[in-house]
């Protein structure tokens, strides 16, 4: 048998002689229809595919000796900025006292007077350079503290700053400065009772080991005293007529790490529930308020790595990969190419206790009892997950995919017309013959 007949014998689409076709308007009409449909669920088979969606994974995070970013902005209108000190630590032995690099300190009107900006410093107010009449060789006293070893003049006090950082140093109390030489020419006191009706927010970026620790804003200059972190309170508790200073606290900002753009943010939340950065930083817009100067508040944060992966990212490395974290800018560390990005969202318990001790009736609940004694303030003490959760951005199906849709939308919507034109000529047909008989 010749090869063209074996090949007729499998042909599974038969032809009928161009004698035999019979062409209707209905027909006409339907294939129209047919094909408009068709390109309509084409072109949806095409953005479907187009579509990108985030796929979350978790994972057991085993990065180590990791940095990470905090970024806050936190107002306190009672507390006045030369008494309000920063403080970080961490179970690694890490300690940052007095924390300024990357942080401001906003000097805030009174509340009465609606809180407005009067100044803002990257410095300690009265970091005390030296003044300019001092004699050449003017070496000021310490006071029996040994001096810092950051003065400007080694083995000097020469300035009102430098005595409370020698005082600190071997925990001595300071107070106002009376009777100090270097103190009573800057007119600390003075400059202290000027800003008693002040407030302070503190705004910023400080840099931490991805350990657990805790940073907390407390009055009073930082020292340690044996195995103890303490402040020295006595300004604070000393206030002055018609003042009373409160740790009543906003939290305008918090979150660890960098911040996740909008565009990200919307994609990650399409997956079946509606994000926001809330969802990242739930402690943005916190307001505390209290009248009692000895008042605690204690924010637990529970801190997750979460990575955001765009599509085509293919691990390539950060740009700050080999770069010392020293010299990566505060904001940047977390980013890296194709605009991936890791970062961190944390989940948050808070406590608050007065000082002098005692139950807690005026919340509510007689049978709790607080401790009495400890350091008026507002603590963050943040835990770090095992866990890490990965946003991993991709196409919502493959281009194979694509093409058996489009495909099934061809075959299916020419075989529904089909049967659809064949009942339409059908019907016709038979309703000619009722009318001719």
């Amino acid at each position: 048998m010749p090869p063209k007949n074996r090949f007729v014998k499998l042909d599974a689409f038969t032809k009928t002689v161009e004698d035999a076709r019979v062409r209707t308007t209905s027909g006409g009409i339907v294939t129209v229809t047919s094909l408009l449909l068709i390109l309509w669920l084409a072109w949806g088979e095409w953005a479907d595919y187009r579509r990108l969606i985030v796929h979350p994974e978790i994972i057991v995070d085993k990065g180590r000796g990791e940095k990470m970013e905090i970024h806050l902005n936190i107002s306190f209108p009672r507390v006045p900025c030369e008494l309000l000190t920063l403080d970080v630590m961490d179970v690694s032995g890490e300690i940052q006292t007095g924390v300024m690099h990357g942080v401001n300190k906003v000097r805030l009107r009174p509340e009465k007077e609606g809180s407005g900006v009067i100044e803002t410093t990257a410095l300690e107010l009265h970091a005390g350079e030296p003044a300019v009449h001092l004699k050449e060789g003017y070496c000021g006293e310490c006071y029996g503290a040994p001096a810092p070893p950051n003065a400007i003049k080694t083995g000097c006090c020469n300035t009102c700053a430098e005595v409370r950082e020698a005082y600190a140093s071997v925990s001595w109390s300071f107070g106002r400065g009376e009777n100090v030489e270097q103190c009573e020419r800057e007119h600390y006191s003075e400059h202290l009772d000027e800003q008693r009706k002040e407030g302070c927010r503190i705004e910023g970026g400080i840099r931490v080991n991805k350990v657990v620790g805790n940073f907390h804003f407390a009055p009073g200059k930082s020292f340690s005293n044996g195995n103890m972190h303490v402040h020295d309170l006595e300004n604070y508790f000393a206030g002055a007529e018609g003042v009373e200073h409160t740790f009543t606290h906003k939290v305008h900002h918090l979150r660890f790490g960098p911040q996740l753009s909008d565009d990200v943010v919307k994609r990650v939340g399409q997956r079946g529930m509606a994000w926001s950065n809330h969802h990242l930083n739930p402690l943005d817009d916190t307001d505390q308020k209290t009248a009692e100067k000895a008042y605690n508040y204690m924010y637990f944060v529970k801190v997750v790595s979460t990575a955001y992966l765009p599509l085509g990212w293919n691990k390539k490395a950060s740009v700050f990969d080999n770069i010392p974290h020293e010299i990566i800018p505060l904001g940047d560390y977390g980013k890296g190419e194709s605009n991936s990005i890791e970062t961190h969202q944390y989940s948050v318990t808070s406590h608050k206790r007065s000082l002098s001790g005692g139950d807690a009736s005026a919340e509510g609940h007689k049978e709790r009892l607080h401790a009495r004694g400890g350091i008026p303030g507002v603590f963050f003490s943040y835990d770090i997950s095992p866990m890490k959760v990965i946003n991993r951005e991709a196409r919502s199906k493959s281009f194979s995919g694509f093409l058996v849709g489009v495909c099934a939308i061809v075959g299916g919507t020419l075989t529904v017309a089909a049967a659809i034109d064949r009942a339409l000529y059908e019907g016709s047909s038979r309703l000619k013959k009722i009318h001719s008989s």
